[in-house]
């Protein structure tokens, strides 16, 4: 008989302790575990991995040489293992020209439907290819925007936002600060402009001159210096104030400076294609009396009923074919709840929940089977009301003749599997063992699982008595996206949870609207960007290849009431090996000073930067301190693989020699959070960062673990314990965005001691979530919708939990009910 088990023995995988495991084909498999307990090193590091070694031993002798670099995973033998896809919780290319269209090839069937079957004006001398359709090609862009259907400006309000002011005091605020400023003032008062009269008082001329001219005049500037420094005169050239920002923004690679002067960018719809992206003759085309950049922005659900007659006709043409075939996948993806989308909405803008359910809808539709399918929590970013949705269409999947391997935290989930895998018992090194492998129900026996009191008992107790708020915060006549003249209230010094079903408008009125409406009122400050990146961090993900579009607000009220703003957020803190922890949260700073100061890096003159591996002279120079390189390997996507010089270690030979307590500062960075807060236990800043990383149930991660290894729930959590770890000031408002992503609910109930206690301090703290649990817990909620899309932007229901419970149409209203009466039971 044929064995229908995948088999793994001795896989040692990261924290794995050679386990052996024996998981059934043809299921849906569970697999659960507090964060790094090991789950994912199993799934994904273990299984699919292996999976996708022995795929690229069968292609050319070439690229498997490539692949070589790579590695394999560590593991003695398994058996019965068949082809694997991973669907991983990662962001799409960091473009905006990535799309809703492009991830899903919808717009591949989309362009080919106006290249075949479009109605053509009738001087159009031939069809056009379907490329032409395409604002990412030479043949389809509009030349004007090069397809982005945006350009970037700069206005005179833009640049000189306070017009009161003189040049030598600052009106020009988008000039740099510090010499290259003072050099520009000097040259325009060598040519004759008054710096010390108020902007505004400036005849027109001049102004239009000295922010927007072309020109390069270089001048003899007798600078004025303070008493006792040298008076050298000096030939400086000048620089408009336009070029300077357009100048920055396009070429500079520092990120700090392209993110200021971005500020000062202000995005227009491209004159010639109006926003539409494409050249005329592709928008003079038409199906159904639209142009495609007309259907491309309706609501994939809205799209899906226009092509409908069409589809419906029983002839078997190009249009029939074709929109039949546009109709049938769309209509997976509005069974996953993403019908509110458009096939235009850039990739960066969507959360790796919808990214994750994109890429599910397309495997769908390829007819593979025999295949495992190995995902990471599907249900990230998912309402409870879509839940059901998502648990059809894996079961789709796997009556197709495939095998589902789910990592995941949802227990609705997990209570409708055929296996579960539990790893435990705790995480990092305190975990790593197979606490059970067999069906669901066998795991009420295993009382070492901390998985088993949340999935069979009723949960821990959620209610709570609220809290009196200590004041409000309004917004009035709010319109951003498909929020439209929304009004919406906020309680100060209470717990606040804005819940909705996806794309019912939470984020952007929470992590947007509120957030820019509060950082206006206090002006940008140091706190609040520290808390979206960190010093290393290299986080542009191309989201905003420019600015993004602005809220409107008609009114505010209660502004005063905030002092201070921290948005945490799950952008990456950081893109490459580079980024990690230890430097996000500055912690490692006082780690290289104590190796700067032992006896024998002071007898090297070894300084503190020489334990550094973002800059020359103690780092490896073949990974430039990464401990990796990156791995090409042509037809597929690139990957890392250790250097070969420093196998990982990021230094140079020379600089480890150096120690502190017997440990190199390689040591160091391979240390957990939970082993370092003992090492470092005496060195006070090191020891606060330490403290609060487990504070926030962070102790299992590495100190040099790289950012490319974390979920977008680690790196919020390592947001919030920077944050945390800061002395606080006044009333601060704390925003975030699905905090409990990625989160085992017992690693939940630690965070959530966390959020409470800064309340509990007296300051507010709002999050988006679709946790029940988290909204039964809260003082107050607000629920959004009552649909996706053009269906949401409203608020259905606001108040405490056990009002929103009962609100008649609310699509939250019978979950929050249900995890009331469980929490009261």
């Amino acid at each position: 008989m044929t064995d229908s088990y995948v088999r793994v023995r001795g896989a040692r995988e990261h924290n794995l302790r050679t386990i052996d495991v024996d998981i059934p084909r043809d299921a849906l498999v569970a697999f659960t575990g507090v964060s790094g307990s090991g789950k994912s090193s199993l799934a994904f590091g273990t299984l699919y991995a292996e999976a996708q070694r022995r795929y690229f031993e069968s292609v050319a002798p070439y690229a498997r040489r490539l692949i070589h670099q790579v590695g394999a995973p560590k593991v003695e033998d398994i058996t019965g293992l068949p082809p694997a896809v991973a669907l991983e919780q990662r962001r799409s290319a960091p473009t905006a020209r990535s799309s809703v269209g492009t991830v899903t090839t919808l717009s591949n069937s989309l362009r080919m439907l106006f290249s075949r079957a479009g109605d053509y004006p009738a001087d159009a001398p031939e069809r056009l290819d379907s490329d032409a359709f395409s604002p990412n090609t030479a043949a389809g862009a509009c030349p004007e925007c090069h397809g982005l259907g945006r350009v970037h400006r700069v206005t005179e309000d833009s640049l000189v936002p306070d017009p009161a002011r003189s040049i030598r005091d600052g009106a020009i605020a988008a000039w740099p600060g510090a010499w290259q400023g003072k050099n520009l003032r000097d040259i325009l008062a060598t040519l004759g402009h008054d710096i010390d009269r108020p902007w505004r008082e400036l005849p027109r001329a001049d102004r239009e001159w000295i922010l927007f001219t072309d020109e390069q005049p270089v001048v003899t500037v007798e600078p004025v210096r303070a008493a006792g420094r040298i008076q050298r005169p000096y030939q400086g050239q000048y620089m408009s104030a336009r070029r300077y920002v357009l100048h920055t923004f396009a070429d500079s690679k520092s990120e700090t400076l392209r993110k200021r002067v971005r500020g000062f960018l202000v995005a227009e719809p491209c004159p010639v294609c109006a926003g539409r992206r494409l050249r005329p003759e592709a928008l003079a085309v038409t199906f159904e009396g639209h142009d495609i950049a007309t259907l491309a922005g309706l609501p994939l659900s809205a799209l899906a009923g226009l092509l409908g007659p069409t589809a419906g006709r029983p002839d078997d043409g190009v249009a029939p074919t074709l929109a039949r075939d546009l109709v049938a996948r769309i209509e997976v993806l509005t069974e996953l709840g993403l019908g509110y989308l458009s096939m235009d909405r850039p990739s960066p803008t969507l959360s790796a929940g919808e990214l994750q359910r994109l890429r599910l809808a397309t495997q769908l539709r390829s007819g593979l089977f025999g295949v495992v399918y190995v995902l990471d929590e599907p249900s990230a970013g998912l309402h409870p009301a879509d839940t059901r949705s998502l648990l059809t269409v894996l079961g789709r999947l796997k009556e197709a003749g495939n095998s589902l391997f789910v990592v995941e935290h949802d227990m609705d989930v997990v209570r409708r599997a055929d296996w579960i895998v539990d790893v435990g018992p705790r995480a990092g090194e305190h975990g790593g063992q197979v606490l059970h492998s067999g069906p669901v129900a066998a795991l009420a026996d295993v009382p070492a699982s901390a998985t088993r009191r949340f999935l069979f008992a009723a949960e821990p107790p959620a209610g709570r008595t609220p809290r009196r708020p200590s004041g409000t915060l309004a917004l009035y006549g709010v319109t951003l996206h498909n929020l439209r003249g929304l009004d919406a209230v906020f309680p100060l010094g209470v717990f606040t949870a804005v819940t909705g079903v996806s794309g019912s408008g939470k984020s952007t009125l929470v992590t947007r609207v509120l957030a820019e409406a509060v950082r206006e009122h206090l002006g940008a400050t140091a706190e609040e960007r520290t808390a979206e990146s960190g010093p290393d961090a290299d986080t542009d993900t191309g989201a905003d290849a420019g600015p993004t579009a602005r809220a409107q607000l008609t009114g505010a009220r209660g502004l005063a009431a905030v002092d201070r703003l921290v948005r945490v957020d799950q952008k990456p803190i950081g893109r490459t090996p580079r980024s990690n922890l230890a430097t996000y949260t500055g912690l490692f700073d006082a780690v290289r000073k104590v190796f700067a100061a032992t006896d024998a890096a002071r007898a090297r003159g070894y300084s503190a930067g020489r334990f550094s591996f973002n800059v020359a002279g103690g780092r490896c120079e073949t990974c430039r301190g990464e401990g990796f390189v990156a791995v090409e390997l042509l037809f597929l996507p690139g990957t890392y693989a250790p250097c070969t010089d420093c196998h990982g270690a990021r230094y140079r030979p020379e600089t480890l020699e150096i120690t502190y307590r017997d440990r190199t500062v390689a040591d160091v960075l391979a240390m957990t959070v939970d082993t370092a807060a003992g090492f470092l236990a005496d060195l006070p800043a090191a020891a606060r960062s330490l403290r609060t990383l487990q504070d926030v149930g962070l102790g299992y991660l590495r100190l040099g673990q790289p950012a490319t290894e974390l979920s977008g729930g680690e790196a919020q959590r390592i947001k919030l314990a920077t944050e945390l770890q800061r002395t606080r000031r006044g009333h601060t408002l704390y925003l975030l965005d699905e905090p409990t992503t990625g989160l085992h609910p017992a690693d939940t109930e630690v965070l959530l001691r966390q959020l409470h206690g800064l309340v509990d301090a007296g300051h507010t703290v709002v999050v988006v979530e679709h946790d029940m649990g988290v909204a039964a817990g809260a003082d107050h909620v607000i629920d959004l919708g009552p649909g996706g899309g053009a269906d949401g932007g409203r608020i259905v229901a606001a108040g405490t939990p056990a009002e929103v419970a009962a609100a008649p149409h609310s699509r939250t209203a019978p979950y929050l009910a249900r995890r009331l009466s469980r929490t009261e039971a």
